[in-house]
């Protein structure tokens, strides 16, 4: 009764039929999930590339002016969804600030707008890298926040922040003002 059963084992360990499909079936999880990461890395570097786009546009776009009115910031801080088309516009986040250094080396706010986060307050003091500034002048701050979601969140991988400021010196006078 034994000899039979290991004759039967015996066959089936030297038949070769089938080995390319257990192949296939080992191989192709990994596979599939390597392409789907290729594609999830792709569109995540788009979006960040869209996130700097946004910042440094809408900066340039307010340093090309002397005084901003509420409708052109308006305008100014629609435009950013307009950028990040034709991904989700909903977890875009955009700060837009005025920042003054005075004759003493304080640097303070002169006005800030922002989308989908709070806008710094009148008159008060924010870190700005050293460079950036000079005594007397002000600089355009463009802060831009994008919440990606990942289609990997059963694996622990569900979303990151991209994150871009982007300074940029007014053009027509030392300070843009809203008017």
């Amino acid at each position: 009764m034994i000899k039979p059963l290991i004759r039967k084992l015996g066959r089936f360990l030297d038949d070769c039929r089938g080995v390319s499909a257990v192949e296939f079936a080992l191989i192709a999880p990994f596979m599939i999930l390597l392409y789907l990461g290729s594609v999830e890395i792709s569109l995540a570097l788009s979006i960040d590339r869209k996130i700097t786009s946004i910042s440094s546009a809408l900066a340039d776009l307010v340093a090309q002016d002397d005084v901003i009115t509420d409708d052109e910031m308006t305008d100014i801080l629609n435009a950013g969804a307009v950028i990040v088309a034709p991904f989700d516009p909903t977890p875009l986040e955009i700060r837009i600030t005025s920042v003054l250094m005075d004759g003493s080396n304080n640097v303070e706010v002169q006005w800030s707008d922002a989308i989908g986060m709070a806008p710094y307050s009148e008159g008060s003091t924010i870190t700005i890298p050293s460079g950036v500034l000079e005594r007397n002048r002000s600089v355009i701050m463009v802060e831009v926040d994008y919440q990606y979601d990942t289609m990997f969140g059963e694996l622990g991988v569900s979303q990151f922040n991209i994150s871009e400021i982007f300074y940029l010196r007014p053009r027509r006078s030392i300070v843009v003002s809203r008017g």
